[in-house]
């Protein structure tokens, strides 16, 4: 009966949908301003922006999504502490973003270039870490050693790998592009989960 409640793909294809549509909000309201010395400031708004409201929606979607797919069946749905985990970490995210944006404009980082724990952190309250641990939550509702294991991949790429690369080979295509960069790599991931879940559901089916 489990086996009959997952959708596991509906909820990767959502996320992944979101996280790309997020790069042009994230792009056009970036602010940067660089110095003589070649240095740049920059502002990362777009963030804020978008991402509360998109998680939100994308957690609400998500869940009526698994409801309507349980009562076409005869089944209940348990999407309730998925939903519910989804919309604390959106407010997690949205209040460290918040601090980070009132405390470090008067309180500059004294590291640079900035330590790789520092990287680890930032990346794990941003949407795409905290998008993996609702996953996490996610796998232990539906009980899916699958979905378990990609999470866990996700979250290594997310914390361990991306903060590594900041740079992507990108310097001439500007600080947005960095951060684009990442994201790309991001949403592509979650979309193909999407696929390999949505395959292997059809194949459940037959």
């Amino acid at each position: 009966m489990r086996l009959d409640q997952r959708m596991t793909w509906v909820a990767l294809l959502v996320l992944g949908a979101v996280t790309l549509a997020g790069i042009p909000f994230d792009w056009l309201a970036m602010t940067v301003r660089c110095h003589p010395d070649t240095s740049c400031e920059f502002a990362r708004r777009g963030v804020l922006f978008y991402w509360p409201s998109a998680l939100l929606l994308a957690y609400t979607a998500i869940a009526v999504c698994y409801s309507r797919a349980a009562r076409s069946r005869g089944l209940g749905a348990r999407t309730l502490p998925y939903a519910i985990v989804g919309a604390a970490t959106t407010v997690v995210f949205t209040a460290a973003w918040v601090a980070a944006a009132l405390y470090f404009p008067h309180h500059p980082l004294p590291y640079q270039p900035l330590p790789y724990w520092w990287l680890v952190l930032d990346r794990l309250v941003s949407p795409w870490g905290m998008i993996g641990i609702a996953l996490v939550v996610l796998a232990r509702i539906e009980r899916n050693i699958g979905l378990l294991l990609f999470t866990l991949a996700y979250l290594a790429l997310v914390l361990l790998v991306l903060p590594t690369n900041e740079g992507w080979g990108l310097a001439g295509w500007g600080i947005q592009a960095r951060f684009a960069a990442p994201q790309v790599v991001i949403g592509v991931l979650l979309l193909l989960g999407a696929a390999g879940f949505f395959s292997a559901a059809r194949r459940r089916q037959r």
